[in-house]
């Protein structure tokens, strides 16, 4: 049998596909890792909101009092910025009452709380404001029941 010689350009391409594929996926992992990472800060941030939204909603609800429920309303927020990582200057809180309410909250009426906060994404520089360009805005809404017991403002 009559065997060829490997060429020199067989010779020049040997162990370049090792290199390629490291290179490709490099420039293909890179991205994705980062997409998982910002969606795994904005995802927490998410149920942070979320949570702080009813928990805020029971507190208020089922205290006896405004003083009671702005001071447990508190510790609820603190407790809940901590646990989730949320910058407590980026939240803001709304709270109201459904339809019918003269006072908010009062007796009886749904108190609906509003938490709304705002996700830097990950490594973004502080350079020309771009930091605060890149933040992804999460809201959630609780509803309750207020209790029967409520003492307003006298």
């Amino acid at each position: 049998m009559h065997r060829e010689s490997p060429s020199t350009d067989d010779r020049a391409q040997e162990g370049s596909a090792a290199l390629e594929f490291i290179l490709v996926g490099l420039i293909l992992l890179v991205p994705i890792v980062y997409l998982i990472v910002a969606l795994g800060e904005i995802q927490s941030h998410a149920l942070g909101v979320e949570t702080g939204a009813r928990q805020l909603a029971r507190t208020i609800a089922t205290s006896g009092d405004a003083a009671t429920a702005d001071a447990r309303g508190e510790r609820v927020m603190a407790a809940i910025a901590e646990e989730y990582g949320i910058d407590r200057d980026t939240m803001t809180i709304d709270i109201a009452c459904a339809r019918g309410a003269v006072a908010c909250p009062e007796a009886g009426a749904t108190l609906l709380v509003t938490v709304s906060a705002s996700v830097a994404l990950p490594l973004v520089p502080a350079v020309l404001g771009l930091d605060a360009l890149a933040r992804v805005p999460v809201e959630a809404t609780g509803a309750q029941k207020v209790s029967r017991y409520w003492v307003g403002l006298p």
